[in-house]
């Protein structure tokens, strides 16, 4: 397979690539990040790989800026990606004088492969909306041979050419305690189908092309899964990399022998490979198994200085999906008299409202009915406290989402569960609903009523 690293920027459009080439300074990231606000996917950023792949010009990046873009004034920042694209135009970036008004379509060959090429000045206003036409009218070109080949009499439609349709298949390895496990778990958090252990035999079993999928797949394979063997599993690496039914690519997970040390001190667990030696045996005899297979991967991270948090937020930075499944909250009311919920991440008092219970109109009503709703909000410290409240968890949403949390429960108490914190909860999701949250309401002490009654 024929390779070549170009010092270019490549976005992917309806996944179709689009390689930006010119010196530093060009502008390259710069369209590139107008062209994601617009829909479009990075797929690398001042360093491309390509290949010549079944007849087709192949983008990839270099796994350490995988995922990353460099934007000036702001710094480096993770963007949604694509792992590959097959290219279908090139363009070079130069100033806007030396661009031609009327040029003839041109085509490049790059590792035998001709693409279709454009010249255009990157800082104009109309630049992104330029390369969605040049695009278009390039698609009917992929994987053109260089010589002796008729084109297309008329462009295949977009969709059937576009990468995005494939089913992404993410084979998930590393060394043992790198944190495969928990890589596999934010993976399924993001909306992927997961399999762990499977033996490498089995893998290209797994993924028919019959089989469609309505969700990407990460299976996760190391040196305990049984048949496993470096020689066949690359072999099985090839044969997935070379179907042209699936985006298929390799995470690797590493991590220095200290800090794999320590972790297994801490779990008393022992190494797959150690047997009756020291762990550090086993671990130097694993990364020797494992070196060409870290050495083909597409993306290595090294877990050494990551927290478990740490590495769900690189994951996603750079495989989440474009639906990936947003964090659920819960808010669940209930009474202090029968204990905090368990699974409570926020817990919050408003025995500080007055009561309903002590009003004889009210006392068998609940929260959820509105005359007891209407007297919460006439307590004169109400509209204060319930904007301070939405206030001050406003901010956490965010945070907890990135650091990969898929659930946040809120729980809220009073005396006896039944009005004021329900009331206070339901408000609270409805505030959620209205900023785009998916939020699950619940009423402990309602609901134990109900069962019982």
């Amino acid at each position: 397979m024929s390779a070549l690293r170009l010092h270019a920027t490549c976005v992917a459009i309806g996944g179709a690539g689009i390689v930006l080439r010119g010196p530093s300074g060009a502008g390259k990231s710069d369209l590139a990040l107008r062209l994601i606000e617009a829909g479009a996917r990075l797929v690398a950023d001042d360093q491309v790989l390509l290949a010549a792949e079944a007849g087709r010009l192949v983008a990839r990046a270099p796994a350490p800026i995988a995922g990353k873009l460099e934007v000036r004034g702001v710094g480096i920042v993770p963007v949604a990606t694509e792992s590959r694209a097959a290219v279908a135009l090139v363009a070079d970036l130069v100033a806007g004088d030396a661009v031609e008004r009327l040029p003839e379509p041109e085509q490049e060959t790059i590792l035998g492969i001709a693409v279709a090429r454009v010249t255009l000045a990157p800082f104009e206003t109309s630049a992104p909306a330029k390369l969605r036409l040049a695009l278009a009218r390039a698609q009917g070109n992929i994987g053109a041979p260089a010589a002796g080949a008729s084109m297309p009499e008329s462009p295949a439609p977009v969709a059937e050419k576009a990468e995005a349709a494939r089913p992404r298949v993410l084979l998930v390895t590393g060394l043992s305690g790198a944190g495969r496990s928990t890589a596999l778990n934010a993976f399924e958090d993001m909306g992927y189908e997961t399999v762990d252990n499977l033996p490498a035999t089995l893998v290209s079993a797994l993924v028919q092309p019959e089989a469609a999928r309505d969700r990407p797949l990460a299976i996760g394979i190391d040196i305990r899964t049984r048949d496993f063997g470096a020689a066949p599993f690359l072999a099985t690496i090839d044969a997935m990399r070379a179907r042209d039914d699936i985006d298929f690519l390799v995470l690797f997970l590493d991590c220095d022998d200290e800090t794999l040390l320590r972790r297994y001190s801490q779990t008393r667990r022992r190494h797959p490979l150690a047997h009756d030696r020291p762990v550090a045996d086993g671990i130097g005899m694993e990364r020797r198994r494992l070196a060409q297979l870290r050495d083909r991967a597409d993306w290595v991270i090294d877990t050494t200085d990551f927290t478990e948090g740490d590495l769900r937020r690189e994951l996603r930075s750079s495989f989440a999906l474009a639906r990936t499944p947003a964090m659920a909250v819960i808010v669940t009311s209930f009474a202090y008299g029968q204990g905090i919920p368990r699974a409570a991440d926020l817990v919050f008092d408003v025995r500080f409202l007055r009561n309903p219970h002590y009003l004889d109109t009210l006392r068998d009503k609940t929260g959820e009915d509105p005359e007891v709703g209407a007297y919460i909000e006439g307590d004169p410290g109400y509209a204060e406290f319930f904007e301070r409240f939405t206030g001050f968890i406003a901010p956490l949403l965010p945070r907890y989402r990135a650091e990969g949390k898929s659930y946040l429960t809120i729980a809220i108490g009073c005396t006896g569960g039944r009005h004021r914190s329900v009331y206070i909860a339901e408000k609270l999701g409805a505030w959620l609903a209205e900023r785009g949250f998916r939020a699950a309401i619940r009423h402990r002490e309602l609901e134990r009523d109900k069962v019982l009654g």
